[in-house]
C-alpha cells in the first residue's frame, strides 16, 4: 500500500508538471516538489525509482529550455549536507545544485556561498570538486567586512581539511591558462626539444597538462563547462578578493599572490601585486611552509633518486612557466631558508641556468640565488658547493650572450670561494682559465674576473710542494701582461699566497712595483715594505728573505733577462730591468740588508736608514770574513753577496743614478771602508762625476763616498787630492763643481781628524798636512760671504763636519776668518729673514758642532745665549734644531756628536780619555729653567719646552739632570697648561722621560700631581698683569676699534665701552675657563705617556678614572677626545673594563647629564648613547626611570648640540627599552612596569615637542612589542593616552570650531575625530585592546565612562567612544556586568547588555526625543539607536516594539530651512526600513505603538514636535489603513485639539487623510465639533 500511495503521490506531481502552463507555475512546482521527489530514490521499491527517474528526465527537458526556471537551492543544499541521506540522493541532488546555482541571482550565490564550503565535508573529490566549481565565480562578488573584528562571511578556522581542498582548487585556478584546450595525445614522435614531463604524459597517453598542473587539475579546473577567458579572469580576481579578505591564514596564501601576480591579465597581476607588496613586511620569507610550497610549485613533481614513492602520471603537476618563475625567485632571494633548502636550491639553478625555457631574465635572477645561496648556504655543505661550481664553471664555458650575466657568474665563483675555499685549493687550472680570459674578455667581463679572482685568492694560501710551484709559475706567466688588470690580479696572487720570505715571489713583486701603471706599481710598493705582524699568515715565516738568498736570485735573473728582449737600453748602458723596477729592487735588497742585520725600521728616509748603519757595518763585516765557497762562486770576485749589491748598485748609479741609489753604495762602503773602498780607488773619476751632477743632494752624498775612498790613501795621494779640492774651488765657471769640491774638502778633512784623533791620539799632526787643513779651513771660510747660497751652506756644513772632528785651525778672534767672526756670522743668519730653512738649520747645527770638537772653544757660551735668544715665532721645526745644538753645545767634547756615525751609534760612544772637559750643563739648564720656561712669550715658553726636552732626552743620565728633575717636572706641568698643541705633547713627552728618570718616590708624587690635574681641572697658576695674553690672536672677538681682543686691559676696556664693567669678571671666568680645559688637554697628553708606563700606580685611581675617561672620549672638543682615546687605549687592556665599572660609569653619565657646563653635558649624552646600546635589561633596569627624565629635560637644552645629543641617545634609549620588551620572563614586564609610568607622566605631557613625539613614538613601539604584557597597565594607559589625544591637539582647532557655523563645526569635528582615530595614540591603545579581558575591565571601565564624562577634547571623548564600541565587540561577555555603565554613558548595547538595561535606554531615549527640545539631545539618541541597528540588530528586534515607532515618529522630522534635507532623518529612516518587513507591514505590525507615540507627539508643547506627529499620522493613514474606528476617532480627536497650537495646514492635510482612511470604512463621524 506504502508503495503504491507512493507512485500516486508521484502521478500526482506528474501531472501538476503537466499543467504548468508559464514558467511561474513550473517554477512553483518545483520549488516545492523537486527535494521530496529526489528523497523517493532512496525508496526500497524499485517501482518507485523508476518512477522518479521518469519524473526526473520528464523535469530535466522542461528545465534545459528555460534557464530562467530558478531552483530550489537553498533546500537542496540542505537536503545534500543530510549526514543520513543515501548516496543516490545526494549524488542526485548535487545535480540540480549544480544546475540551479548559476541560474541564481549573484547576491543569492553569494549568500550561499559559506554554505557550499559547508557541505564540501566529508564528501567524495568529484563532488568536492564540482561545489568549488560553483563557488569561485562568486568570490568575485562577495562582499568582505572591512574591519577585521566583524564577522567574516566564511567560518574556515575548524574545516582545516576543507581549506586545503580549496586552497589547491584556487592554485590551479590561478595557474589555469587563458582559453586553454585539453586535446587527447597524437600518437606522433616526441620532439627533441620537448621537455621530459612532455615526453612522459603522451607515453601514458594522456594530454600534456599546461605548466605547473597536472592533467587531473586541468580536468576539475574545467569542469563540466569550460570558463570563458573572461570568467577565468573574474575567477582569479575573486580569489584574489578572497586571500585580500583574509579568509585564511596569510601563510597559506603567499604562493597563490605569488602565482597571481604573473599572470598574463594586467587586472589580476596588478591586484596580486598589490596585495603582496602591502604584506611584504609581515611575511616571515623563512616559514618552512611558506618556502616548500613555492618550491614544489616551482619546481613541480620531480622524481627523485632518493625518494621511493613515485606518484601518477595524473597527478604528477609539471614546473611552472618561465613566466611564474620569474615571480617566484625574487621572493626566495628573501629568504635565508630557501638558500639552505638541499637539493631544492641547487635543482632550481641548474633549471634557470640550462632549463629548456630559460631566458635571460631568468638566468639573471638564478645568478642572484645563486650569490644567495653562497652568502648563505652552510660551508660544510660540499655537494652543493661543487654542483654550483660545476653549474657555473659549464656557464661560464658555454655562454657568450650578455656580458652583465657572465659578469655575475664570475662573481658567483668568487663568493662561493670565499665560502668554501676547500673546494678550490687544488684547481689551479681553474685559475689559469680565468687569468686567461680575463686577457680575451671585455673590459666588464675582466673587471667581474679580478673580482671573482680577488675572492679566490684565500683559498690557495696554504699551498705547499708542487702545487705551490705551479702557482708560482702561473704568476710568473701572467704578471708581465699588457692587460693592467691581469698584471694587478698576478700581484695579488704573488702578495697572498706566498710566504713574506718567499723569494721568487718577492721578485715577481719587484717586477710590479716598476710597473708603469700607479695602482700595480703602488700595491706592489706597499706590499714589499709593509712588515708582516708578529705572527704571520705563514707560520715560521720571515717576513723577508734573507739578503744573501735575494742578491743570488736576483742577479741570476738579470744575467738571464740581460740574454732577452726584456733588457732595458739607456744610452750606452744596458740594464736587465727598467730603471723604476731596477730602483725598487736595490731597496729591497737594502731592506733584505737591514733586516737581515737585526734592524726593523721600514723607513724610505735617508736619515732614518743611516741610524741603522752601525748595525748593518756589523752583518756586512761578517759577510765580507766569510769568504765565498767555490760552490756559491758564480762570477770570480763577485761572489760575495755584498760585492753583488755593489756590482748592481755601480750598474744603475752609472745609467740612471737615483739619490736613494747613491746613498745605498755610501753606505755600505762607509760602514766597512777597510775593505770596500780598494774597489774604487781605480773609480775616484768616476765619483768626481757624480760630484759633478745637478742634483745638490746627489752631490753631497758623492762628496760622503769621494771623501771615505780618498781618506784611506797614503799621505802624499791624500795631500794630492786635497790640493786639487781647494783648486777645485776656485773654478768659478761651475758653481755645481764648487759646491762639490767645498763638501769634499770639509768631509775629507773631518774624516781624516776623526782617523788620527781616534787612532793616534797622543801624536800630533804633521806640520805640513797641518798647514794645508788651515788653508783648506781658509777656502771654504771664504765661501761664507759667498753670493751664491748654494755655496754658502756648503761652506757651513763643510766647516761644521770638521769643527765636529777636531779644532778649527783658524785664530780665536781678532782680524779676518776667526772663530769669533764665524760665530757671529753664523749667530746672524739664524733670526735673518733673508735665510732659506736650509741655511738655519746648517748654521744651528755648525754652531752646536763647534765645541764639540774643540775643547777650549772661547765662544761656547756666546754660541749658547745666542742660540737661546734667536726665538722667533713660528719657526718651531727649527727648535728641535736649537734643542739639538744647545745639547752638543753644553756638554762639548763629551757629545755623541763626535762619533762616526756610520760604525758607532750614539749609545756605544765613549769619548776619548786625553779630550779636554768643556761640560757647561748647569749654566745652560739654569738658564732654561729661571728665564725662558717661565717667559711670558708662549713662543719662547715652546722653544723652551723644546730644548729642555732635548736636554733630557739626550743628557738622561747626566748628574746634573738627576738632581734638577722635580724642577724639570713642574716646568713640563706648567707648559701643559699652554694652549698650544705642540707644547703640550713635547711636555708630555718630557714628563714621560722624566718619570722613567726618577726613583720609585718621584715617580708616585708625579702620578698623584697628574691625576689631580686630570679630575679637577687645577692647573698652574699664572698671575694676571696688564700685559698678559690671555688669548691668542682673535680667539675670542674683536674690540669696537677692529683691535684683537687679546690682553687684560683690553678686556677692561671693552666692559667699559659697553657701560658695564662687572663684565670683566665673565670675561675672564671665560678665559679661565678655556684655561681649564685646556689644561685637562694637557693632562691628557702627558697623562698618556705616564699611563703606559705607570699601570701599577694608577691601579687604585681606575674606578675613579674609568667614568670620566670614558664620558672624555665622546667630549665634542676633537684634540680633547682623541687625547682621551689614546688614554683609554693605553690603560685599558682590559677589553671587560666597562662591564667591570659599568656601575661607576653609568652613575658618572647620568649626573653628568645635568652638568652646568655644556660639553659635559654633550658628553654625557655621547657616552650614554655608546654605554647603553646593546645592554640587556637587567644592567639598566634600575636607573631606566632616571635616564629617560633626565634626558627628557636635556632634549630642552639651551644648545643646540647637546639637544641634537640628547635626541640621538634618546632614540638609541627608545630601541634598547623596545628590545627589552620584546623579550619573555619576568625583566620585560618589569621593564614595561618601569617604563610606562615615565612615558604617561613626563612624556606625553611635556611642553616640549621632541619629548612627546619621542614618547608617543616609543609607546607605539612598545604596545606592538610588549603584547600581553601590557595588560596590567591598561587601566593607566589608555586613559592616559586618550586625554592625550586632546592635549596633543592644536588648540587653534578649538578656537576655529566655537566661531564656525554648525555646517563648518560639523565637517571640521568629523575631520578632527578622523585623525584622532588615526593617530599613534589610537594605534597603541588599539594594540592594548587586543589583550585586555575580564581581569582589567573592573578598573578600566569606570575609568573610560567618567573620562567620556568630565574628559575636555572632543578627541578624548571620540577616542573613548571608540574604545567602548572596541570592547564591546571583542570581548562581549565580559563586559556584561559593566552595561549599566555603558548605557549611562549612551553608549550602544550589544548582546552584553541585559534586557532590562536596554528597556530603560530605549525608553529615555523616547522621553529625551519627545520632551527635550535641545538638538544635542535629538541628535544622541539618533546616534545611539542607529548605532545599536547597526551592531547589535538583534537586541534592537527583541525591542523593536520601542525603537521602532520612535523611528517612524523622528523619520518626519522637519528639515531646517537653511539646511536643507535632515541627515538625522535620513539616519531614522534607514533603522525604520532595516528593520519592517516594508512600510505597510511595518505600521499594521507597529500600530498600536504608532498611535501611542503620535498622539504623545501631538499633545506635546513643542509647535515642532506637533508638526512632527501630524506629519507621522498623515504617512500612516496615507499608506493604509489604521484599522479600528477607535484609533481613527481618538487620533482625529487630538488632531482637532492640536489645531490651536499648530499650523493650518500641517493639520488639515492630517485630517484630510484620516477623512478619506475613515470614508473607506463606510464610518461617518462628525468633524464639525
Amino acid at each position: 500500500m506504502a508503495a503504491q500511495d507512493e507512485l500516486n503521490q508521484l502521478e500526482r506531481v506528474f501531472l501538476r508538471l503537466g499543467h504548468a502552463e508559464t514558467d511561474e507555475q513550473l517554477q512553483d512546482i518545483i520549488s516545492k516538489f523537486l527535494p521530496p521527489v529526489l528523497l523517493k530514490l532512496s525508496s526500497a521499491q524499485e517501482g518507485v525509482r523508476k518512477k522518479v527517474m521518469e519524473l526526473l528526465v520528464h523535469l530535466n527537458k522542461r528545465i534545459k529550455s528555460r534557464p530562467k526556471i530558478q531552483l530550489p537551492v537553498e533546500t537542496l543544499l540542505v537536503q545534500y549536507q543530510d549526514p543520513a541521506a543515501a548516496s543516490f540522493v545526494t549524488n542526485f541532488t548535487i545535480i540540480y545544485i549544480k544546475i540551479g546555482y548559476p541560474r541564481l541571482e549573484v547576491s543569492k550565490q553569494c549568500e550561499l556561498a559559506p554554505t557550499l564550503l559547508t557541505a564540501m565535508e566529508g564528501k567524495p573529490q568529484p563532488q568536492q570538486d564540482s561545489l568549488m566549481h560553483l563557488l569561485i565565480p562568486t568570490l568575485y562578488h562577495m562582499k568582505y567586512p572591512s574591519e577585521p573584528s566583524k564577522a567574516s562571511p566564511f567560518v574556515l578556522t575548524e574545516r582545516p581539511r576543507t581549506v586545503q581542498l580549496l586552497l589547491e582548487f584556487m592554485l590551479d585556478v590561478l595557474l589555469m591558462p587563458y582559453g586553454f584546450v585539453l586535446n587527447e595525445p597524437r600518437p606522433a614522435p616526441s620532439s627533441p626539444q620537448g621537455g621530459s614531463g612532455t615526453g612522459a604524459a603522451a607515453a601514458q597517453g594522456l594530454p600534456q597538462p599546461p605548466p605547473g598542473m597536472s592533467v587531473y587539475a586541468v580536468k576539475r579546473v574545467i569542469g563540466e563547462a569550460q570558463w570563458s577567458p573572461e570568467q577565468l579572469e573574474q575567477c582569479k580576481l575573486g580569489i584574489v578578493k578572497f586571500i585580500e579578505a583574509e579568509q585564511v591564514p596569510e601563510v597559506e596564501t603567499v604562493i597563490h599572490l605569488v602565482v597571481a601576480s604573473s599572470d598574463t591579465r594586467h587586472s589580476v597581476a596588478t591586484a596580486a601585486d598589490l596585495e603582496l607588496k602591502s604584506k611584504q613586511s609581515i611575511i616571515d620569507w623563512n616559514n618552512p611552509l611558506i618556502i616548500n610550497k613555492m618550491y614544489k610549485v616551482y619546481l613541480g613533481d620531480i622524481p627523485l633518486k632518493t625518494k621511493g614513492a613515485t606518484v601518477k602520471q595524473e597527478l604528477k603537476h609539471e614546473p611552472v612557466s618561465t613566466r611564474v618563475k620569474m615571480k617566484i625567485l625574487p621572493h626566495l632571494l628573501r629568504s635565508r631558508l630557501a638558500a639552505e633548502c638541499f637539493p631544492a636550491n641547487i635543482q632550481v639553478v641548474y633549471d634557470g641556468l640550462f632549463g629548456a625555457n630559460t631566458n635571460n631574465k631568468l638566468l639573471s635572477l638564478t645568478l642572484q640565488f645563486v650569490h644567495h645561496i653562497c652568502m648563505v648556504c652552510p660551508d660544510s655543505n660540499k655537494p652543493l658547493g661543487l654542483m654550483l661550481l660545476n653549474g657555473l664553471t659549464k656557464l661560464i664555458n658555454e655562454y657568450k650572450e650578455d656580458p652583465k650575466l657572465l659578469c655575475m657568474a664570475y662573481s658567483a665563483v668568487g663568493k662561493l670561494s670565499s665560502r668554501m675555499p676547500q673546494l678550490f685549493t687544488k684547481d689551479i687550472a681553474l685559475v689559469q682559465q680565468f687569468f686567461e680570459s680575463m686577457c680575451k674578455e671585455d673590459a666588464d667581463v675582466r673587471l667581474a674576473i679580478q673580482e671573482a679572482l680577488s675572492m679566490m685568492v684565500g683559498a690557495y694560501v696554504h699551498l705547499q710542494g708542487a702545487l705551490l710551484n705551479l702557482m708560482e709559475a702561473l704568476v710568473a706567466a701572467y704578471i708581465t701582461k699588457p692587460e693592467v688588470q691581469v698584471r694587478q690580479i698576478a700581484m695579488k696572487f704573488a702578495i697572498t699566497v706566498f710566504a713574506p720570505d718567499h723569494v721568487a715571489s718577492r721578485y715577481l713583486l719587484l717586477l710590479a712595483a716598476g710597473d708603469p701603471r700607479e695602482e700595480v706599481s703602488g700595491e706592489a710598493r706597499r706590499a714589499l715594505r709593509s712588515l708582516p705582524s708578529t705572527k704571520t699568515e705563514k707560520e715560521g715565516s720571515r717576513p723577508m728573505p734573507s739578503f744573501p738568498e735575494m742578491v743570488s736570485y736576483i742577479q741570476e735573473k738579470a744575467a738571464q733577462r740581460l740574454k732577452t728582449p726584456a733588457k732595458y737600453i739607456v744610452g750606452t748602458y744596458t740594464l736587465p730591468f727598467n730603471p723604476a723596477t731596477f730602483g725598487e729592487i736595490v731597496l729591497y735588497l737594502r731592506m733584505c740588508l737591514a733586516y737581515s742585520a737585526g734592524a726593523t725600521s721600514t723607513s724610505q728616509s735617508l736619515m732614518d736608514m743611516q741610524d741603522d748603519a752601525p748595525l748593518i757595518g756589523r752583518y756586512v763585516q761578517s759577510l765580507l770574513s766569510n769568504e765565498a765557497s767555490p760552490s756559491s762562486a758564480t762570477k770570480g770576485g763577485e761572489a760575495n753577496p755584498v760585492h753583488i749589491y755593489m756590482a748592481l748598485l755601480q750598474q744603475l748609479l752609472s745609467a740612471v743614478g737615483g739619490i736613494p741609489v747613491m746613498y745605498c753604495l755610501l753606505e755600505v762602503v762607509s760602514v766597512c771602508p777597510e775593505k770596500l773602498t780598494p774597489n774604487f780607488v781605480d773609480k775616484i773619476d768616476w765619483i768626481k762625476g757624480l760630484m759633478n751632477t745637478n742634483k745638490e743632494d746627489m752631490r753631497e752624498l758623492a762628496a760622503q763616498l769621494y771623501a771615505v775612498v780618498v781618506s784611506t790613501m797614503s799621505g802624499n795621494e791624500l795631500r794630492t787630492a786635497v790640493q786639487n779640492l781647494i783648486k777645485t774651488t776656485k773654478d768659478t765657471h761651475s758653481p755645481e763643481t764648487q759646491h762639490g769640491a767645498i763638501l769634499a774638502l770639509g768631509y775629507m778633512v773631518g774624516r781624516y781628524m776623526n782617523k788620527r784623533r781616534s787612532l793616534m791620539p797622543t801624536e800630533p799632526t804633521p806640520k805640513e798636512n797641518e798647514e794645508l787643513i788651515a788653508i783648506a779651513t781658509k777656502a771654504i771660510g771664504s765661501f761664507l760671504d759667498s753670493e751664491s747660497p748654494l755655496l754658502t751652506v756648503a761652506a757651513v756644513t763643510a766647516l761644521g763636519e770638521i769643527g765636529r772632528n777636531s779644532v778649527l785651525l783658524i785664530p780665536a778672534d781678532g782680524n779676518g776668518f776667526t772663530k769669533l767672526s764665524l760665530v757671529d756670522n753664523l749667530l746672524a743668519r739664524i733670526p735673518s729673514g733673508k735665510e732659506t730653512g736650509k741655511m738655519k738649520e746648517r748654521a744651528i747645527q755648525t754652531l752646536g758642532f763647534l765645541p764639540v770638537g774643540d775643547g777650549e772653544f772661547p765662544h761656547q757660551k756666546k754660541i749658547l745665549q745666542g742660540l737661546m735668544d734667536s726665538v722667533e715665532a713660528k719657526q718651531v721645526e727649527l727648535q728641535f734644531t736649537v734643542g739639538e745644538a744647545l745639547t752638543n753645545a753644553a756638554i762639548g767634547s763629551c757629545s755623541g756628536a763626535a762619533r762616526d756615525v756610520w760604525t758607532c751609534t750614539d749609545d756605544q760612544y765613549c769619548p776619548p780619555d786625553n779630550v779636554k772637559n768643556n761640560d757647561i750643563v748647569p749654566w745652560v739648564l739654569n738658564s732654561v729653567l729661571s728665564k725662558y720656561i717661565s717667559s711670558p712669550n708662549p713662543h719662547v715658553r715652546q722653544a723652551a719646552c723644546i730644548w729642555l726636552l732635548s736636554l733630557v732626552k739626550k743628557l738622561s743620565h747626566h748628574k746634573e739632570i738627576q738632581s734638577h728633575l722635580k724642577e724639570i717636572q713642574t716646568a713640563f706641568i706648567s707648559i701643559l697648561s699652554d694652549p698650544d698643541e705642540l707644547s703640550q705633547d713635547v711636555a708630555s713627552k718630557g714628563l714621560g722621560m722624566v718619570y722613567e728618570l726618577g726613583g720609585e718616590q718621584d715617580q708616585q708624587e708625579l702620578v698623584s700631581t697628574l691625576v689631580e690635574t686630570l679630575m679637577t681641572g687645577k692647573r698652574a697658576k699664572h698671575t694676571v698683569s696688564e700685559d698678559t695674553e690671555v688669548f691668542r690672536g682673535e680667539s675670542l672677538g674683536k674690540a669696537p676699534d677692529g683691535q684683537g681682543l687679546s690682553t687684560y686691559k683690553e678686556l677692561c676696556a671693552l666692559a667699559s665701552d659697553l657701560n658695564q664693567p662687572d663684565l670683566v669678571y665673565k670675561f675672564m671666568n671665560l678665559a679661565n675657563h678655556h684655561a681649564m680645559w685646556n689644561s685637562r688637554k694637557g693632562a691628557a697628553f702627558g697623562f698618556n705617556i705616564i699611563a703606559a708606563k705607570a699601570g701599577e700606580q694608577l691601579a687604585p685611581f681606575l674606578p675613579q678614572l674609568v667614568p670620566r675617561l670614558y664620558r672624555y672620549q665622546f667630549d665634542p672638543n676633537l684634540a680633547i677626545r682623541q687625547a682621551m682615546t689614546s688614554i683609554w687605549d693605553a690603560l685599558v687592556t682590559d677589553k671587560t673594563i666597562v662591564e667591570k665599572y659599568f656601575k661607576e660609569i653609568l652613575q658618572d653619565v647620568i649626573s653628568s647629564l645635568t652638568s652646568n657646563m655644556w660639553r659635559v653635558r654633550e658628553s654625557s649624552c655621547l657616552a650614554l648613547n655608546d654605554l647603553i646600546r646593546g645592554r640587556q635589561a637587567d644592567e639598566i633596569i634600575d636607573r631606566l626611570s632616571e635616564i629617560w627624565e633626565t634626558l627628557f629635560r636635556v632634549l630642552d637644552d639651551i644648545k643646540e648640540s647637546v639637544r641634537k645629543a640628547a635626541d640621538l641617545t634618546l632614540k638609541t634609549l627608545s630601541k634598547v627599552c623596545v628590545r627589552m620588551c620584546e623579550s619573555t620572563g619576568v625583566t620585560a614586564q618589569r621593564t614595561v612596569a618601569v617604563l610606562l609610568p615615565t612615558l604617561l607622566d613626563k612624556g606625553i605631557v611635556s611642553n616640549v615637542t621632541e619629548v612627546r613625539t619621542l614618547s608617543i613614538q616609543t609607546l607605539v613601539k612598545i604596545s606592538k612589542t610588549a603584547g600581553s604584557r601590557l595588560k596590567p597597565h591598561a587601566p593607566r594607559l589608555i586613559p592616559a593616552l586618550l586625554e592625550a589625544l586632546s592635549v596633543l591637539e592644536p588648540q587653534v582647532l578649538n578656537y576655529l570650531s566655537l566661531r564656525a557655523t554648525e555646517q563648518e563645526k560639523s565637517a571640521m569635528d568629523a575631520a578632527r575625530l578622523s585623525a584622532a582615530k588615526s593617530s599613534p595614540m589610537m594605534e597603541t591603545i588599539n594594540m592594548c585592546l587586543q589583550h585586555l579581558d575580564v581581569s582589567v575591565l573592573g578598573e578600566l571601565v569606570p575609568k573610560l565612562c567618567d573620562l567620556l564624562k568630565s574628559g575636555i577634547g572632543l578627541g578624548t571623548k571620540g577616542g573613548c567612544a571608540s574604545v567602548i564600541v572596541s570592547l564591546t565587540v571583542q570581548c562581549p561577555q565580559d563586559l556584561t556586568p559593566y552595561s549599566e555603565l555603558q548605557n549611562n554613558t549612551l553608549c550602544f548595547p550589544h548582546q552584553t547588555a541585559k534586557d532590562g538595561s536596554v528597556e530603560k535606554l530605549l525608553q529615555k531615549l523616547n522621553t529625551w526625543y519627545l520632551e527635550k527640545e535641545e538638538a544635542l539631545y535629538r541628535s544622541s539618541c539618533c546616534l545611539v539607536v542607529h548605532a545599536i541597528s547597526h551592531y547589535s540588530p538583534d537586541v534592537l528586534k527583541a525591542h523593536a516594539g520601542v525603537a521602532l515607532p520612535l523611528a517612524f515618529l523622528a523619520m518626519h522630522q522637519e528639515p531646517e530651512e537653511e539646511k536643507g534635507e535632515s541627515a538625522e532623518a535620513n539616519l531614522w529612516s534607514e533603522v525604520w526600513q532595516e528593520h519592517v518587513p516594508g512600510s505597510f507591514g511595518g505600521i499594521r505590525l507597529y500600530m498600536t505603538e504608532l498611535i501611542a507615540i503620535t498622539q504623545r507627539a501631538l499633545q506635546s508643547q513643542s509647535w515642532k514636535m506637533k508638526a512632527q506627529g501630524a506629519a507621522c499620522t498623515a504617512t500612516g493613514a496615507c499608506r493604509t489603513h489604521l484599522g479600528r474606528e477607535g484609533n481613527i476617532l481618538s487620533l482625529s480627536q487630538t488632531c482637532a485639539e492640536g489645531q490651536t497650537l499648530c499650523t493650518w495646514a500641517r493639520i488639515n492635510n492630517t485630517l484630510f487623510a484620516l477623512e478619506a482612511d475613515k470614508h473607506d470604512l463606510m464610518v461617518s463621524v462628525d468633524l464639525s465639533g
